[in-house]
């Protein structure tokens, strides 16, 4: 469930060797900046996408990848991955269980894009809500205070070939680096705020 992007300060290559290091300090800023620990209570992590497609199952790898760090962590909730994927078809039904069970939960979603070749392999944070389905003309609701995006192939032509056709080592490799630096800011975030957390 991908869509085009542009790229801004606030992305890093994920070939990178301090790939992780570096976009684990872009996500901790914004989450200092953005997670208003006052207000926000849950933090909840929606990775969109679907296994079916090699392109589009960024997100699903993400959340599959993140599900052991955060499993036993009852103030984190993890929705999509590999066995349970949040795609096209379900993501309304997912975004209206989250607004009926949660009382005002920080969400970061995290989906694939397409954009210039390149910027194949960057990954991006944005303050504000995702739009999914947007590359392909589709109309699916937004979501996500801030999100988190990755490259995985050029975009303007034939996207639906062009996601049945991203290499999969790509996609792994943006997957780990999202996964890691996600858990190494939050761990870092955790520490700095732990007591307001505990609340």
């Amino acid at each position: 469930m991908f869509f085009q992007i542009n790229h801004n300060k606030n992305s890093i290559n994920s070939f990178s060797p301090y790939a992780v290091s570096e976009f684990s300090k872009i996500i901790l800023e914004y989450l200092n900046k953005y997670y208003n620990k006052k207000n926000y209570k849950e933090l909840i992590i929606v990775c969109i996408g679907t296994d079916r497609s090699t392109g589009d199952s960024l997100g699903p790898l993400v959340g599959y990848k993140l599900y052991p760090f955060f499993k036993k962590n009852n103030k984190v909730h993890l929705f999509g991955t590999l066995d349970n994927p949040v795609h096209a078809k379900n993501l309304k039904e997912n975004i209206n269980f989250i607004k009926s069970t949660f009382d005002n939960p920080f969400v970061v979603a995290i989906d694939a894009c397409l954009g210039n070749i390149d910027r194949i392999g960057y990954v991006k944070v944005e303050k504000g809500p995702l739009k999914p389905g947007a590359g392909v003309n589709k109309n699916l609701p937004e979501i996500g205070d801030i999100h988190i995006t990755g490259i995985v192939n050029i975009s303007g032509f034939m996207e639906y070939i062009v996601l049945q056709n991203t290499r999969l080592s790509i996609v792994m490799k943006m997957a780990d680096v999202i996964s890691k630096s996600f858990y190494l800011s939050y761990i870092q975030f955790y520490k700095n705020n732990i007591q307001t957390i505990h609340k």
